[in-house]
């Protein structure tokens, strides 16, 4: 038996290889390489807020209802997200620096064609998967663009990323974001678009981030606790009064009326609305304005969605 085993286990660990051939590589157990309880709950109020923020950003732009929502946080191997993947779908490389690696946004071909289709005024409708045209992949490269804008904002309280988005692919196992036992961050949203719905998946990679995370932890002093707490509060109040009915009315910007032209009203007379596309309307209740909206379509009849206001943050 050696002298000294530790100083025998950290000389094989500076070698290239262990006694029998294999590679040894070090690991320190007081850096795990792995997601914590409370590394998901941050992660989860980040992408709780990509979420909202993408849901207000694709129904304003699509002029469509849109929603975005997390379904899962998980940690995988890159090789784990890549087979549960469709043999054809839509990815889109992310480099996310100053994060070493390259992360991954992924949902479905017909949900990014019935996005194109709503951009060009279209119905939207039932969409085949294939491969996207060049004037296609121009116009979905916008909108990714305005997407991944909107990962920047929700990541700014962890780390403040600057993503770049990458060539446009459709076969999964052509994007080499990691190395197939890489360990990955893969957040899960349940996407619609107007009447297309899929799961959309977000891969970042797990080393260069995990460190930010724990970082992150020390300096909140359990402030990303407090905010889940009152995030959780907010969402448990909102399901208990979810029964209670409430009138509500959605309003455009009033019209300004002299009493003559009011008096001079006739039927099939028209007035113009001098509320400009793009501003939110205004949501009321009892009298009281308590959210924004933006007008849109659900199927056949007309919809608002609840919204920030996007000039807030133009």
């Amino acid at each position: 038996m050696p002298a000294n085993p530790v100083s025998e286990l950290r000389d094989a660990a500076r070698t290239p290889s262990g006694p029998r051939g294999k590679v040894v590589t070090p690991y320190d157990f007081r850096r795990p390489t792995k997601l914590s309880r409370e590394h998901v709950r941050m992660l989860q109020i980040a992408y709780e807020t990509f979420a909202r923020r993408l849901t207000t950003l694709l129904t304003s732009g699509l002029r469509q209802v849109c929603s975005v929502t997390v379904a899962d946080i998980t940690q995988q191997s890159y090789e784990e997200f890549v087979t549960g993947l469709a043999p054809l779908t839509l990815m889109a490389p992310i480099a996310v620096p100053p994060l070493a690696g390259t992360g991954v946004l992924e949902f479905s071909l017909p949900t990014a064609l019935t996005a194109i289709d709503h951009m060009l005024g279209g119905p939207g409708g039932t969409q085949l998967a294939r491969p996207l045209t060049d004037i296609e992949t121009t116009l979905l490269r916008g909108l990714l663009e305005q997407m991944i804008g909107v990962l920047r904002y929700s990541f700014e309280p962890i780390v403040a990323i600057d993503p770049e988005l990458g060539a446009i692919e459709y076969n999964p196992q052509f994007v080499q974001a990691a190395g197939a036992t890489d360990g990955v961050v893969v957040a899960a949203f349940d996407m619609v678009v107007g009447s297309e719905s899929c799961r959309a998946t977000l891969c970042l990679p797990l080393a260069p981030l995990l460190p930010r995370l724990m970082a992150q932890r020390v300096r909140s002093d359990g402030g990303a606790d407090a905010r889940l707490a009152a995030e959780t509060a907010a969402l448990r109040l909102r399901e208990r009064l979810g029964d209670v009915p409430v009138d509500v009315t959605v309003l455009f910007h009033p019209v300004a009326l002299s009493p003559s032209r009011i008096l001079s009203l006739a039927e099939g007379d028209v007035l113009p609305l001098r509320h400009r596309v793009g501003v939110p309307l205004t949501v009321q209740a009892g009298g009281i304005t308590f959210a924004q909206a933006i007008a849109g379509k659900s199927g056949s009849l007309l919809a608002a969605l609840i919204v920030d206001d996007p000039q807030e943050h133009a």
